[in-house]
């Protein structure tokens, strides 16, 4: 990861410096040059510049702090630090597929007994 020195973080970004964040997904969806094309380009409606890729699913972004300013309206939340679905949701998801396969083949051995 990316050391920053006292001069990144004051230049270009005016009396305010700079704010960061780490964009994250949880499918890997900046693995795909058109999402993260897509991503960034909303991202940067809010002045958000990308700095780094580190890997799919991490993505750290910059902008000036005085870039606040113009936050009410954008119609997004410009702090957001999950794309697509969240990690949590993504869990519920996968937990139901497993339960449902399970509650299917005990209800398939059930019904195979039972003759």
């Amino acid at each position: 990861m990316t050391r920053y020195s006292a001069t990144d973080l004051g230049e270009g970004a005016g009396e305010g410096g700079w704010e960061f964040k780490i964009l994250r997904s949880a499918t890997g969806a900046f693995k795909k040059p058109e999402a993260l094309q897509r991503i960034l380009e909303e991202e940067g409606r809010a002045g958000w510049v990308m700095i780094e890729k580190f890997d799919s699913q991490r993505v750290r972004v910059k902008r000036p702090s005085a870039a606040r300013s113009g936050d009410a309206s954008l119609g997004f939340d410009p702090y957001r630090t999950t794309v697509g679905i969240s990690e949590g949701r993504l869990t519920l998801i996968i937990m139901a597929c497993v339960f449902a396969v399970i509650g299917i083949t005990v209800g398939i051995i059930f019904i195979a007994t039972r003759k």
